[in-house]
């Protein structure tokens, strides 16, 4: 049983109910509590003689009083706490994974511009939280892809360039907790071309099949360590030739979750990114997406 609670993020929209209801059942999987947090966006200051809004204790909060009546019916036993924050929302909810193990939102909440495919506030949980960040999205979202087979399934993107081994044990373990095989999806650059003059490109007489035997041999080394500790999950590497977003956006379909790792700081770019597959994922995967944060030794 894990130590550290679930977190999940209302405001009272249909996409913050969603993703509760994610989260119960993520922390019933894990056998931890749960911890339901409505950050409350007040202001400070109010014009000269008007009375300042001050918002409402815990127990009166209408948004806990909505996930409140709906856990009573899905909770089933798991330890339910429900905590009010004041402040702005884009600050405090990254916060909120300091003592998490996973931090869960809706693509999207109250606010906004309703075409929004994903809402600031969760963008900035994605990029900035110390644990990983689910983001439920809503549902209709077509993708195009073949058919992923029957039984549940959790997909995972390797770069074998610079692969992510706190992506890859959150992945294993999802898969786990789910009883659903794993599909590693580990997309290479093709066709390969090399520079020929300013703004002219060539192809090689490098062979695609030698690529891919050789990701699929790299795939397969640092699954390695990962296998040993899951035993019980099937996994299904899928050398892919091309764009890595749009495998893994396929991918989503009927998938149980997709997880990718958040980009890693560099020296010349210390700043934390999403990166730009992340971001497309997040934006159009059709399942639920978690966005790893790399150990503070990667990072």
């Amino acid at each position: 049983m894990s130590t550290l609670p679930v977190a999940v993020a209302v405001d009272g929209s249909e996409d913050s109910r969603r993703a509760l209801d994610w989260a119960v059942d993520a922390a019933r999987r894990r056998r931890t509590a749960l911890r339901v947090c409505h950050v409350r966006h007040y202001a400070a200051w109010t014009q000269p003689g008007v009375p300042m809004t001050l918002p409402p204790p815990p127990d009166e909060d209408p948004v806990l009083g909505d996930a409140r009546a709906r856990l009573e019916k899905t909770a089933d036993g798991t330890d339910v706490e429900y905590v009010g924050l004041d402040g702005a929302p884009g600050a405090l909810l990254p916060e909120l994974g300091a003592e998490a193990e996973l931090l869960v939102l809706g693509s999207r909440g109250r606010g906004g511009f309703r075409s929004l495919l994903l809402g600031s506030n969760s963008m900035t949980a994605a990029r900035d939280a110390e644990c990983p960040v689910v983001i439920v999205p809503r549902p209709g979202r077509e993708v195009d892809g073949p058919s992923p087979g029957p039984g549940p399934r959790v997909v995972v993107g390797l770069n074998v360039d610079s692969p992510d081994d706190a992506a890859l044990a959150l992945a294993f373990t999802e898969a786990a907790l789910r009883d659903a095989r794993l599909q590693v999806v580990a997309a290479y650059p093709w066709p390969v071309q090399t520079w020929a003059a300013p703004g002219e490109l060539l192809p090689t007489d490098i062979d695609q099949g030698a690529v891919e035997r050789e990701i699929r041999t790299l795939t397969d080394g640092f699954l390695a360590a990962h296998r040993q500790r899951h035993p019980e999950v099937r996994v299904e590497p899928y050398p892919a030739p091309g764009d890595a977003a749009g495998h893994l956006v396929a991918a989503s379909r009927d998938a149980e979750l997709v997880v990718v790792g958040r980009h890693r700081r560099r020296l010349l770019a210390p700043a934390r990114m999403l990166g730009s597959v992340t971001h497309a994922v997040l934006l159009h995967a059709a399942s639920p997406v978690a966005v790893v944060p790399p150990t503070p030794a990667e990072e």
